[in-house]
């Protein structure tokens, strides 16, 4: 228990927007973001009488968000099963160039430098756009190791997958993103 008093009636308006950007740049849907926001402060609420005034409440709310974040990607992985079309048809299957890319699936070459992309914000918006239409367990992935630098180990732990299916669903991830930002962003009608 804290000398800290927390007073809940304030944290909407001084927190609310800050965990729902939180929520919103991990999970890609604003519903969700929003419902796990809700869930935050209900579980904060509950547990108020446990804060022990290490961290400040704005650090503590956060704690909780991210424990949530992490719970709704445990959900959404167990409750549905990915069905993914096995990407092999991109590589070439046999013969010396065994695991090279077909010439009908070879990437677009972009022309874009990587700090003019990633500081545009429509560039922004259709990443988060491809990700939320990835299978949840795969975005949760991709967003985990590239977005929050999270550990090959803190992944697997949180998500429950081996380094092995992790390889798996980054590869598959950066296929389907790579194909996603070349449709949406580099075709030359979006330009």
């Amino acid at each position: 228990m804290s000398d800290i008093a927390l007073n809940p009636s304030t944290w909407v308006s001084k927190y609310g927007n800050y965990l729902y950007n939180f929520a919103m740049a991990r999970v890609y849907d604003q519903e969700t973001a929003q419902d796990l926001v809700q869930d935050t402060f209900l579980s904060a609420v509950k547990a108020k009488n446990s804060f022990e005034g290490r961290s400040t409440e704005k650090t503590w709310l956060t704690s909780i968000l991210k424990r949530k974040i992490i719970d709704h990607y445990r959900k959404s992985v167990r409750k549905k099963e990915d069905n993914i079309l096995d990407n092999n048809e991109h590589f070439q299957r046999e013969g010396i160039l065994r695991g090279h890319w077909e010439d009908e699936a070879l990437p677009n070459a972009w022309e874009y430098k990587e700090t003019q992309v990633l500081e545009n914000t429509e560039f922004y918006k259709i990443l988060q756009a491809c990700l939320a239409n990835m299978p949840d367990k795969m975005a949760a992935t991709f967003s985990l190791k590239e977005i929050q630098d999270y550990s090959t180990e803190e992944i697997c732990k949180e998500l429950d997958i081996t380094p092995s299916n992790l390889w798996v669903l980054m590869h598959r991830a950066k296929l389907k993103l790579r194909k996603c930002i070349e449709k949406n962003w580099f075709a030359p009608d979006n330009r």
